[in-house]
């Protein structure tokens, strides 16, 4: 077959696969809302458009880990509908400005209605349940509006506003709510939790003026006086509206004012429920279209489209249309560096492989997320670790904006400062706090000095690693060396004789006793939620220097079968629940081990990758409630499986580089930041005595080793053929 015929054969199959994606039917009936919202998935199931400010779900009033997002399927009672909301994290939080339709005035307990889930509905930017009691409410969003419908079996009507509502570690400090004399109802709740100084602004307008208005101190349950507005700190309003059956209400947004929130109100007064929710569905399937795959297996397609839907509820829009935003300290400051400002940046989780995502499926939000980061480090003095409505939570290790940031200079991405954020990368990486300096003095993090100093000094040389690569692209020789000489690290914990990485304190010796399956969740144990198990392949910048660690690539890769065959057994008195998914000691359900399969590829056996990657994508990735093994975190999870099922994996996140693994899917169709496309083609044949893997590779009719591909060679576009032994 000569050259020009095989680049006329490419563009058949190019044009041919695209006409088949086009015609496909939409592709949100493949979401499934609901999966995750059961088991430690930790998702909602409400209403909202991509990133948005408004996440309006249903919370059922239960304290616990498991209703982290408000919401858990094995409840079967609502307490209200909240515009506020964390997707699969492993703390609670927000759920403000909590709504309630109610059949009548309640004055002395909190409604909380039965549900029966046949009666519940959910798909991309809608949700709607009928409650026992005969009311119907549906629900669904803008950027920064909730929008509400409400029907009633009679002529009766009540809404309750709960400013005081509250769940796992929020709690209200001060409300305020007022009926305005144009119908308009206004307020405010500010809370305290795991974000300090969190400040949620309000307005509501219904499509029938209030009739009647009563607000209550939620301590006392008696009315509060006779006034238009009220201020304390748990206050729960009642409304009726005359004698209508169906009340409908915008409900608008603010994190900076009352008349910020009015402004958003007025932006669109035209916008009904109805256009609001074809608005929302048009975004969404905007969205899903930009990664399309083709398989016979419906259960694939909801895997897959649930997971798109997944990676995009975090970050979220902090800053109001203008600009501004208020930090947890009252300053009120406008956000000039991009449109939109972000918060939500759980870096621990999603450094590994949503962010890596993005830079193919949000490029064009890329920019103001790491604008967001770089207004973080101006604001706070540092780069965000787990940023919460500008307030810095600290929540768990490493400096992990950097590979974030890293890995967009690395792939030349415009459209924020370079130099400002080598600077900000640069000042985390000589922090005073998180032990950093103590892991700077001793060239690792001693157990004596801070806990979790095995995970600390594993993901500070990672991190350490990534400025290296960003001080080269910037000719900054000195700092690469400084950096590449700290990205080492990580070989001063391992352990010849057991083939662990191990704590040691700041004498040089190891820490006794040793146990590989204790698992502590408190800050004294040595892994954060892991065992030494998961925590000691986390070297993705240096896997060749891991080997050599090993004595050989052989050992490297009987320690890798170890890790999948050991028992499932953890130790300890406080073993964390976020160890989940095992399988061996491999814990799917928890981001430190989401690299290590594509380790046996980077190692020379991709048959091994591609056994494991069907054994996990097989038994921790299933449809319904309890579809994720462990938290989503904010699109983490979602994203692995993603990557998974297109046949590769950023193993090192800001490498700009993706090993491969196993596909899942027949076809897929992925639209590219330069207007590009890349058709993803697999063929799978059967052949006896030969292990499932990928075998040959070929990038436009030319061969690739079964190795990795590189990000600049995505972005040629064109066709990609993956030959695949199943």
């Amino acid at each position: 077959m000569n050259l020009l015929f095989m680049k006329k054969y490419a563009i058949v199959i190019l044009l041919f696969t695209t006409y088949s994606f086009c015609s496909a039917q939409k592709l949100t009936k493949y979401v499934d809302s609901f999966l995750g919202t059961g088991g430690h998935g930790h998702t909602y199931p409400g209403a909202t458009v991509p990133f948005g400010m408004v996440q309006l779900s249903p919370d059922n009033g239960t304290e616990g880990w498991d209703w982290s997002s408000g919401y858990h399927y094995s409840s079967d009672s609502i307490a209200g509908f909240s515009h506020t909301h964390l997707s699969g994290t492993g703390i609670g939080d927000w759920c403000d400005i909590s709504v309630m339709p109610v059949l009548y005035f309640v004055t002395t307990e909190k409604p909380k209605y039965s549900f029966k889930h046949s009666n519940e509905l959910a798909s991309p930017g809608y949700y709607k349940v009928k409650l026992d009691n005969g009311i119907s409410a549906e629900f669904t969003a803008t950027e920064r509006i909730g929008f509400h419908r409400y029907q009633f079996p009679d002529k009766q009507n009540s809404i309750q506003f709960d400013l005081g509502f509250a769940i796992n570690w929020d709690k209200a400090t001060e409300n305020m709510i007022e009926l305005q004399k144009d119908g308009i109802i206004v307020g405010y709740r500010y809370s305290t939790g795991w974000a300090k100084g969190q400040k949620v602004y309000f307005a509501v307008k219904s499509n029938h003026p209030p009739q009647v208005w009563a607000v209550y101190n939620d301590t006392t349950g008696k009315p509060t006086g006779t006034q238009r507005a009220y201020y304390g700190k748990k206050l729960k309003a009642e409304v009726t509206y005359g004698t209508h059956n169906i009340i409908e209400m915008k409900i608008a947004l603010s994190n900076v004012s009352i008349e910020n929130a009015i402004k958003e109100l007025k932006q669109n007064p035209t916008i009904n429920f109805e256009a609001a929710k074809k608005l929302a569905e048009a975004k969404w399937e905007n969205e899903l279209s930009k990664i399309k795959i083709v398989s016979n297996d419906k259960e694939v397609l909801t895997k897959f489209y649930t997971a798109m839907y997944h990676t995009c509820l975090a970050p979220v829009i902090h800053s109001d249309a203008d600009g501004t935003y208020q930090t947890h300290d009252n300053k009120k400051l406008k956000f000039t560096k991009g449109k939109n400002k972000y918060t939500v940046f759980s870096q621990w989780d999603v450094f590994r492989a949503l962010n890596p995502l993005f830079t193919f499926t949000q490029n064009d939000r890329l920019p103001d997320m790491i604008n967001s980061m770089l207004q973080l480090y101006d604001d706070n003095g540092l780069l965000p670790v787990w940023d919460l409505s500008t307030w810095e939570a600290n929540t768990m290790t490493g400096y992990h904006s950097i590979p974030i940031i890293a890995d967009a200079m690395l792939k030349n991405i415009k459209g924020f400062d370079y130099n400002k954020a080598y600077e900000a990368m640069r000042k985390s990486a000589f922090q005073n706090q998180r032990g950093t300096q103590e892991y700077i003095k001793y060239g690792y993090l001693p157990q004596d000095k801070a806990g979790w100093s095995v995970t600390v000094t594993l993901e500070y040389a990672y991190d350490d690693w990534c400025i290296a690569q960003v001080a080269k692209k910037l000719n900054n020789k000195k700092d690469y060396n400084l950096f590449m000489a700290r990205s080492n690290s990580y070989k001063k914990l391992f352990d010849t004789s057991s083939g662990f990485m191990r704590a040691k304190n700041s004498d040089g010796n190891f820490v006794e006793p040793f146990d590989p399956l204790k698992s502590e969740h408190g800050f004294e144990g040595q892994y954060v939620e892991g065992t030494a198990w998961q925590h000691s392949f986390f070297v993705p910048h240096d896997v060749d220097g891991l080997e050599n660690l090993y004595g050989g690539k052989e050992k490297l890769v009987q320690k890798l079968d170890a890790l999948f065959s050991s028992t499932s057994e953890l130790h300890g008195d406080n073993v964390s629940a976020d160890v989940s998914g095992l399988i061996g000691q491999y814990a799917h359900g928890n981001e430190p081990s989401h690299h290590i399969i594509y380790m046996y590829t980077a190692l020379g056996y991709p048959q091994k990758a591609a056994e494991k990657i069907k054994l996990v994508a097989d038994s921790l990735y299933k449809v319904g409630p309890e579809g994720l093994s462990g938290n989503d975190d904010c699109g983490q999870m979602s994203a692995w499986i993603i990557w998974t099922m297109l046949g590769m994996y950023p193993m090192n996140p800001a490498s700009g580089e993706y090993v491969f693994g196993y596909p899942l899917i027949n076809e897929a169709s992925i639209k590219l930041p330069n207007n590009k496309s890349l058709i993803l083609k697999v063929n799978k044949i059967k052949k006896h005595g030969e292990a499932a893997r990928i075998y040959k590779i070929t990038l436009n009719g030319k061969d690739i080793p079964v190795l990795s591909i590189k990000h600049k060679d995505i972005l040629q576009g064109g066709l990609l053929s993956l030959e695949v032994y199943e």
